[in-house]
């Protein structure tokens, strides 16, 4: 009997396909919240294969407490920054996570959304409309900032960063600047990107989008320095990892309002929304900022194929096959 253990209840196109294989006896863990570190201990004895969130830190003390015979770690994520990829592979135990071309889509989806909120002041104006505080229209009134013809400067250019600059390059007549480790002469061709240093397109972008994964060297890529870079009329968006920017230059560039204004989507201390109580209770009051709950992906059609995908991970593992999203 192969035993696998579910951090979390995942949705339930994964959980049918993987209760349709036989001989798997399968555990997730009962409560709806981030499983506690020591009670992932526990649970994780004597376990063949484990179905982890980003929330859950994978690291020696599961390894160790799993005992050898865990060989797969499915991550439910695109990234795999919450697993100590380097043991894992040392101790010979395989691991994928869940890209997709519908995460792509969905994430790029809402950052063009957090784009118009931030340009419009949507999320100002609704707090002022409930607030009761509208007493008749005034020509003044919450201006904002067109779209069209601005800058987009997209910073990675992997799947997200990718679909982000084909769904403006199609509608919105916006110029786009894009950053990355090398220049990629294909979208340059097909959107018309330019390829910018990221100290150059911090200057130009009316629009900087974060879409780079959690690494050494992308920790805290924006801080004081490159904020101060941008264009004080200019917004900060961040649908990757929190840790990419440094939340504490960033409360302070909005508060002064060396920038427009940033729309969250990650937090660099998740759950928290900063990584002190000061910070925490500012970014609560500013109104140049939307904060959502890690929810760039939060959509019914890309959350069923993360857990369809996560699944087939491991039925393929199962059968001895490689699995469609191995982490080499």
């Amino acid at each position: 009997m192969t035993r696998i253990f579910i951090t979390r209840a995942i949705p339930e196109s994964g959980l049918k396909l993987l209760k349709k294989r036989k001989g798997l006896k399968i555990e997730v863990y009962e409560k709806d919240q981030i499983i506690p570190h020591r009670e992932l201990l526990r649970r994780v004895k004597g376990v063949n294969i484990l179905l982890s969130l980003l929330t859950d830190r994978i690291d020696t003390d599961i390894f160790d407490a799993a005992g050898p015979q865990l060989k797969l770690v499915a991550n439910y994520a695109v990234g795999f920054d919450n697993i100590d990829v380097v043991e894992a592979k040392k101790r010979g135990i395989a691991l994928t996570n869940t890209p997709g071309d519908e995460i792509a889509e969905t994430v790029a989806e809402h950052t063009v959304a957090m784009m118009f909120a931030l340009a419009h002041r949507i999320v100002e104006s609704d707090t002022f409309m409930r607030a009761g505080k509208y007493k008749g229209w005034n020509p003044n009134l919450f201006l904002g900032t067109d779209i069209i013809g601005k800058t987009l400067g997209i910073i990675g250019t992997g799947k997200i960063g990718t679909c982000l600059i084909r769904r403006v390059a199609e509608g919105f007549g916006i110029r786009i600047l894009y950053h990355d480790v090398r220049a990629n002469p294909e979208l340059e061709k097909t959107f018309h990107a330019v390829y910018r240093t990221k100290d150059q397109l911090l200057k130009e972008a009316d629009f900087v989008s974060l879409h780079v994964p959690l690494l050494p060297s992308t920790h805290h890529l924006i801080g004081t320095k490159e904020l101060k870079r941008m264009k004080k009329t200019a917004f900060l968006i961040n649908t990757s990892r929190g840790p990419v920017i440094d939340i504490h230059a960033l409360v302070q560039a909005l508060k002064t309002k060396q920038i427009a204004g940033a729309g969250l989507d990650v937090h660099e201390c998740e759950p928290n929304i900063a990584c002190n109580k000061e910070d925490i209770l500012t970014l609560r009051r500013l109104s140049n900022v939307i904060l959502t709950p890690h929810t760039a992906s939060a959509t019914i059609e890309t959350r069923d194929a993360m857990s369809c995908r996560a699944a087939k991970n491991i039925l393929a593992f199962l059968r001895g096959d490689i699995p469609p999203n191995l982490i080499k």
